[in-house]
C-alpha cells in the first residue's frame, strides 16, 4: 500500500513546489532585490540598429523617468581595452585607466553630438541618445554600432538643469562592472571591483545640485560580460530627485 502511494506523493509534492516557485516569480523583485534588466539581443539578431533600444535625443529638454533615473546621455564610442577579467578593477587601476584613456582633462566640457575626439590613437564619435529603459545598456549601444562589446571603456556626459539649488543630494549609481562619476568637474563617486548592475549599488557623499546648469560626467569600464549602468540623484530623505531637465548641449 505504501509503495503505491510513494510515487503519487512525489508527484503532488512537485506540483505544490512548482506552484510556489511560479507564484514567487510572478510577484516580481522584493525589497533589496535587483530590478529586472531588458534582455540582450538574441544571437541571430543582425539588425545593429540604435533605434531598438535608444531614441536619438532632440534639442528639447527631457525629464528624468518617474523614479529619477537619467536616460539622456552623450555616449562616446568605446575605447577598446585588453581586459580578461573584472577583478582587476581596483581603485588605482580605474583611476589610471580613466586618466590615460581620457578624451579631455576638462571635466566640465560638453562634447557636441556627432563630433569626433581622439583618445590615444583612436578617433571616436559622440552620440546623443535617450535610453528606452531606466538603465543605459552599453552592450546594446556597442552592438548597434558593430563596435567591440567586451573589454571596453565608455565615456558619458549629460547636462542637468535644476530649477533651484538642492543641497545634500547623493549621486546613486549602479554599473557593470566599474565606473567613476564627476559632478561639475569634481569627483563624486568611484565604483570599483567586479560588480553587477544593481540600482543604487553605490552612493556618493552629500553633494549640491546648483540652480541652473550642472555637468555630470561618467566613465564605465568592463571586461567579459555586458556593460551597462543606471544613475539618479536622491535627496536627503532618500527620495529620488525628479524635477530635473536633461539636455545634451
Amino acid at each position: 500500500m505504501h509503495r503505491k502511494l510513494a510515487p503519487l506523493c512525489s508527484v503532488i509534492l512537485f506540483v505544490v513546489l512548482s506552484g510556489v516557485q511560479t507564484g514567487a516569480l510572478a510577484q516580481g523583485p522584493g525589497p533589496g532585490q535587483r530590478i529586472p534588466l531588458p534582455p540582450i539581443p538574441i544571437k541571430g539578431d543582425t539588425t545593429h540598429t540604435l533605434s531598438k533600444h535608444f531614441t536619438l535625443a532632440t534639442t528639447a529638454a527631457k525629464t528624468t523617468d518617474a523614479k529619477g533615473f537619467i536616460q539622456r546621455w552623450l555616449v562616446l564610442e568605446p575605447v577598446k581595452k585588453d581586459i580578461v577579467r573584472n577583478n582587476i578593477f581596483t581603485d588605482n587601476y580605474l583611476r589610471t585607466a580613466f586618466s590615460t584613456d581620457n578624451f579631455s582633462n576638462d571635466y566640465t566640457t560638453v562634447p557636441k553630438n556627432g563630433e569626433t575626439v581622439k583618445v590615444g590613437d583612436r578617433e571616436l564619435k559622440w552620440y546623443a541618445l535617450d535610453s528606452k529603459t531606466f538603465n543605459v545598456n552599453l552592450y546594446h549601444f556597442t552592438y548597434a554600432l558593430n563596435k567591440p562589446r567586451y573589454g571596453i571603456l565608455v565615456w558619458l556626459v549629460t547636462v542637468i538643469d535644476c530649477p533651484e539649488e538642492i543641497q545634500n543630494v547623493r549621486l546613486a549609481a549602479g554599473c557593470n562592472s566599474g565606473s567613476m562619476w564627476w559632478l561639475n568637474g569634481r569627483e563624486a563617486l568611484l565604483l570599483s571591483g567586479d560588480r553587477d548592475m544593481i540600482a543604487d549599488n553605490g552612493t556618493s557623499a552629500r553633494l549640491t545640485l546648483k540652480k541652473g546648469r550642472n555637468i555630470l560626467r561618467g566613465a564605465v569600464i568592463n571586461g567579459p560580460g555586458m556593460a551597462n549602468f543606471c544613475v539618479r540623484f536622491l535627496d536627503e530623505k532618500g527620495t529620488p530627485v525628479t524635477n530635473l531637465s536633461l539636455r545634451y548641449e
